[in-house]
């Protein structure tokens, strides 16, 4: 068995500011009206005026929908839809899309029966099983999502054929796909076929990437654990709430971290 490699990268620190996806999100119109600021007919005046801006940008377009983690602001005032706070763990099973809509295809927030909108923090593949959280709070989800805030990501890999030690040790170290390396990752064998990373980074489909360099394919590929939260027993398709105690502890994650003090001075 080989020993856990550990190595340490340096931080990149963004602060992406752009409008929303026209494809998730809640319509702007219906935020602002869930907010309690004015009806949606009223709202889609006041768009037209150039009186909403979201993350620091007017916004003239009805189109546009609001994702968790933007900042949502009428006539200089800030807007909050008036909703709960809710906050999920979800055991994905395979052939679901993580996503909030995709035309013909099974969703992760179909899974979830909740009459308010979550949104999926990172993604799951549609092939790939396992811990996925959901949740509605800005904030919190640009946190456990954003790269700069170093969350561990922990999965259980399945390969054909099996990797060998020299393989995995080139994962620990980081390897090259699209031009550009991996951070550094902690590797540990399970058995032969089978072996757990612990990745900082959540590149579109990098381990499947990353072993597919080393001259093999991923047969499974199985999240167990995001930060301090595990997947337990939690069958799979089914979800459960987070604990009071498991919030607290996810909201308390590097508050005091530069990209945090940088996107969200002075907003609760």
């Amino acid at each position: 068995m080989t020993s856990p490699m550990i190595m340490c990268a340096s931080m990149q620190t963004t602060d992406p500011e752009h409008l929303p996806s026209v494809s998730e999100g809640v319509r702007l119109q219906k935020y602002l009206a869930d907010a309690g600021l004015c009806s949606r007919r009223e709202a889609e005046r006041r768009i037209e005026k150039g009186r909403v801006r979201i993350n620091g940008k007017t916004v003239l377009e009805m189109g546009v929908r609001v994702k968790p983690g933007d900042l949502v602001e009428m006539d200089g005032k800030k807007a909050e839809a008036n909703e709960p706070l809710i906050y999920v763990m979800l055991h994905k099973p395979a052939d679901v899309v993580t996503s909030c809509k995709h035309r013909g295809e099974r969703v992760v927030t179909d899974l979830v029966n909740l009459p308010f909108r979550i949104f999926p923090v990172g993604r799951l593949d549609k092939d790939s099983t396992g811990l996925l959280l959901l949740t509605n709070d800005g904030p919190l989800h640009h946190r456990l999502s954003h790269p700069s805030f170093d969350h561990e990501k922990e999965y259980l890999v399945q390969t054909q054929p099996a990797l060998d030690d020299n393989a995995l040790a080139q994962m620990a170290g980081g390897i090259v796909i699209e031009g550009r390396k991996t951070r550094p990752a902690k590797v540990y064998r399970q058995n032969r076929e089978t072996f757990r990373i612990v990745l900082l980074e959540g590149r579109n489909r990098q381990i499947r990437k990353m072993v597919a360099a080393c001259s093999a394919e991923v047969v499974k590929l199985h999240r167990i654990r995001m930060t301090f939260l595990n997947l337990g027993r939690l069958p799979s398709g089914e979800w459960r709430h987070l604990t009071p105690e498991e919030v607290t502890k996810l909201k308390a994650l590097k508050e005091n971290h530069p990209a945090y003090k940088k996107q969200f001075k002075g907003r609760k």
